[in-house]
């Protein structure tokens, strides 16, 4: 692991303050978000890891259940339930590949996406409020951290994984 140097102007000890309440701000949002998921998942009838492959498969589809089972992170036989779930009620289609028509792809149906949209509008409004208070400058800072922070989680799970 490589040692950070210090910032110009910070102690170890305010460093180590700072780094701490940033750790516990991502923690808080975490808890945040999953209390957010799981309120929208109420209202739109879906178990709460449901959404989350719904979210995958409206922002990488179309994609095949294998694929999708690797980028939630379970097993295959998992995510068919999953896709059971959601093409019952309309969330999703499963079609042949285009390029392989052994192969078949999932996709989202645009018909049903307006009822995410909407029980998210509250937060994309309240995102674009508190973004509009940043520079451009401060918010490509910000982006390129949260990038940061999701490459050590793809990292320390793939660890986990792994050992």
């Amino acid at each position: 692991m490589t040692r950070q140097l210090p910032v110009e102007g910070t102690s170890p000890r305010g460093r180590r303050l700072a780094t701490n309440q940033v750790k516990e701000s991502l923690h808080d949002l975490r808890l945040q978000l999953v209390r957010l998921n799981h309120q929208i998942g109420v209202r739109l009838d879906l178990r709460e890891f449901d959404l989350d492959c719904l979210d995958l498969i409206a922002r990488h589809g179309p994609i095949s259940p294998n694929a999708l089972a690797r980028q939630a992170g379970v097993h295959p036989a998992t995510v068919t339930g999953i896709l059971d779930r959601l093409e019952g009620a309309g969330w999703v289609a499963r079609e042949r590949s285009a390029s392989d028509r052994r192969a078949v792809v999932v996709r989202a149906l645009r018909t049903r996406s307006p009822e995410v949209t909407r029980l998210y509008l509250g937060m994309n409004s309240a995102l674009d409020q508190l973004c509009s208070g940043y520079t451009e400058g401060q918010l490509e800072m910000v982006a390129d951290f949260l990038r940061r922070i999701i490459k050590a989680g793809e990292a320390a799970t793939e660890e986990l994984t792994s050992g």
